[in-house]
């Protein structure tokens, strides 16, 4: 049985205009502070939250009620933002 021919195909170039003009590798790291922040919310969120329910909502701040939870879950979900920019 006779061999089939290979058909050689050319190799893709995306046009100039659409290729990102900054790559991975020419994008500086993320500073030091970054990372250490973003730990630094997480662990005080979770720590609001366990010392508001420990404490039977008497602590940290008693007058703020339920707003209390807002506190915690706003520093997790500021420390996910601040996650996301990491480089």
């Amino acid at each position: 049985m006779p061999k089939s021919q290979v058909r050689k195909k050319k190799v893709y170039t995306p046009p100039t205009d659409v290729r990102p003009t900054a790559t991975a590798s020419t994008r500086k790291p993320s500073p030091i502070w970054l990372p250490v922040t973003a730990v630094t919310l997480i662990v005080v969120g979770i720590g609001w939250l366990v010392l508001y329910y420990l404490s039977e909502q008497a602590y940290p701040v008693a007058s703020w009620g339920y707003w209390n939870l807002a506190v915690g879950f706003g520093a997790m979900v500021s420390s996910l933002i601040l996650l996301s920019r990491w480089r």
